[in-house]
């Protein structure tokens, strides 16, 4: 017989292999759960990280101009077909071009915004060319439903955009061409999608945005000549001093005014269109002035964020116009 002492030994070392077995159960369930919950974490957090990369707000806002121009051109709205094509068309190559941006700042970005995706290491390198290449190519492709214009001037703006983010940024007053030629291209889509050519209406909306934002940008290099003087961006308040800066932007500015009375000479736009193109008219001549008078740094701020509002009362003004004419 085995005596008491060794059974006693026997049965307590079984009842202690039976809770360890248990427990170990219990903790590969657990480990396996809490495995699957981090992956989750990981999957979420990386699409997170790649819809941060495309700026959103700024891709859906380039997105919605198109609309936006779409029903100003037509003077109502658009099919489906047409306003969905406009939106993705805007909304991809922006997308595109800010997942770019963030490639080429990547060693700024590691100073300034170590949290973006890139330098932050939520996304490489290597998966934003291929994320900023599936998004041009799904910008460019849908294009194709809007005009025989659509797919070339799709193109074209990706290069310029691309053109921008490798060289532009440093080129001054090219690199200001290059951006408010970016703003104002939604509004050219937007009409060739309802229109199919480039008419008046078109070129004027067109023309207005890109002359504005090509002022506004000029007077952006005046409010930023410090840093860009260590970055070393050949603005014209650099090259050619801030004096001569205002004086291209007011320029500007006022050759964008002279273009606001041609839809209302030709009778395209209604009364509204009239009525609230005269406060923007009085906006820039306001906004001319008075970065004619100053150059200092609040100064070119303040004109900075006015001409924003007087361009979003142009569109209104074609919006207004084209709805109710």
């Amino acid at each position: 017989m085995m005596p008491q002492r060794l059974l006693s030994d026997v049965i307590g070392s079984s009842h202690n292999s039976g809770v360890c077995v248990g427990v170990g159960t219990v903790n590969g369930r657990e480990a396996d759960i809490a495995n699957t919950i981090n992956a989750r974490k990981i999957k979420n957090g990386k699409i997170k990280s790649y819809f941060k990369l495309i700026r959103p707000v700024n891709a859906l806002m380039m997105g919605l101009a198109v609309v936006v121009g779409e029903v100003a051109i037509l003077g109502g709205v658009p099919d489906a077909i047409k306003i969905l094509s406009g939106f993705l068309v805007s909304f991809f190559l922006t997308s595109a071009a800010m997942v770019i941006n963030d490639i080429v700042d990547i060693d700024i970005d590691r100073i300034n915004t170590p949290d973006r995706p890139i330098p932050s290491g939520s996304v490489s390198i290597k998966s934003a060319k291929l994320y900023a290449a599936i998004l041009a190519i799904a910008g460019i492709m849908s294009a194709f439903p809007l005009s025989a214009y659509g797919v070339p001037l799709a193109v074209i703006t990706f290069l310029i955009s691309l053109a921008y983010n490798l060289r532009g940024k440093k080129a001054g007053f090219v690199g200001n061409m290059m951006v408010a030629y970016c703003v104002a291209v939604p509004f050219l889509f937007g009409g060739l999608a309802v229109a199919e050519t480039i008419d008046i209406k078109i070129s004027v909306f067109f023309l207005l945005a890109f002359l504005a934002t090509t002022g506004r940008e000029v007077v952006k290099g005046i409010a930023d000549m410090e840093g860009d003087q260590i970055k070393g961006i050949a603005t014209l308040a650099l090259s050619s001093g801030p004096k001569k800066a205002a004086l291209v932007a007011a320029a500007l500015y006022l050759s964008a005014v002279a273009l606001t009375p041609i839809p209302a000479m030709f009778g395209i736009l209604g009364v509204w269109y009239s009525i609230i193109v005269a406060v923007v008219d009085i906006g820039f001549l306001y906004s001319s002035i008075t970065i004619l008078r100053r150059q200092d740094k609040k100064t070119a701020l303040r004109v900075k964020k006015e001409t924003m509002i007087w361009m979003l009362l142009a569109l209104l003004a074609f919006l207004f116009g084209g709805l109710f004419s």
